[in-house]
């Protein structure tokens, strides 16, 4: 990441479409990383669970930034994985 880097926050209510599939359920971070590639950003969340409650679902979620040059960054919590 840049010296100076922008970041576009993501979050997401966990329990909300909470059984969806992954298309639907991250349909939105799915957007933020369309906004971050346009916009020369890289993404900050505050936990993992923030991209996927699951395995799967994290690398599903990781596998979309993949090759486009936006960053991850996840910020500190006070406890981790704080649910």
């Amino acid at each position: 990441m840049a010296n100076n880097p922008k970041f576009i926050s993501y979050t997401r209510n966990r329990d909300v479409n909470a059984n969806a599939p992954h298309a639907v359920k991250f349909a939105n971070f799915k957007l933020a990383v369309a906004d971050a590639r346009i916009s020369g950003s890289n993404i900050m969340i505050t936990e993992p669970w923030v991209i996927g409650d699951t395995f799967e679902e994290l690398t599903e979620s990781l596998s979309l930034l993949a090759g486009t040059g936006v960053g991850l960054k996840i910020s500190s919590s006070p406890k981790p994985w704080s649910n």
